[in-house]
């Protein structure tokens, strides 16, 4: 069974969850993997010396049960994506899982599942209005932003960039239906050259 592993990452609110749910909706047999469905019990994660919960890491997330699920997927695409309730079929053969989330880029294990990273990055000040407007529960104290989001946002992409080669930035000002042609395109001219080889992946 032939398949294909995507990486769309990203800052907080920057379009992550539209492009992957636009992505899934154009391409059959795909399904998506999202970070942020395993965050751990707000109980157990850690405060840091301002008060702020430390949500911005990797031991904040049951990154094990994500790759537990992850591995599920690639062991038997067409059994994972049916307990997935209804889905676009018919096309290909090839069946696509689409893994989205902030960190994704910064475990190993999974990191080295991808065959194409996507990047998606917007200005601080955009960045900060986006993610006011938003409703989080529990909520965003007052100074979390500039005092744990974006700092935190700022050491992992160092240390991304640093350690994952093959990245593709995009700028996530550019509108969906654009961030969407880029990245379809790219993604149907790698499904189409595994159908050709006739490769497993």
């Amino acid at each position: 069974m032939r398949a294909f592993i995507v990486g769309v990452g990203g800052m907080t609110n920057g379009g992550k969850t539209t492009l992957s749910e636009s992505l899934k909706q154009q391409i059959p047999h795909s399904c998506i993997i999202a970070q942020d469905t395993y965050f751990k019990d707000d109980s157990v994660v850690p405060v840091d010396s301002n008060g702020f919960k430390q949500y911005d890491m990797l031991s904040a997330l049951h990154m094990d049960q994500m790759m537990s699920d992850v591995d599920l997927w690639r062991k038997d695409p067409a059994a994972f994506l049916r307990t997935r309730g209804p889905t676009h079929t018919g096309g290909s053969d090839v069946y696509l899982l689409i893994v989205e989330g902030f960190l994704i880029f910064n475990y190993r294990p999974l990191n080295e599942l991808f065959d194409k990273r996507y990047f998606i990055e917007i200005p601080y000040d955009v960045c900060k209005t986006r993610r006011s407007c938003r409703v989080y529960d529990p909520p965003d104290p007052p100074g979390y932003f500039d005092g744990h989001v974006w700092p935190m946002y700022l050491k992992h992409r160092r240390e991304m960039e640093s350690s994952v080669p093959g990245i593709v930035f995009l700028d996530g000002l550019q509108s969906k239906e654009e961030l969407l042609a880029v990245v379809y395109k790219d993604v149907i001219e790698e499904i189409e050259t595994i159908k050709e080889k006739g490769q497993n992946v």
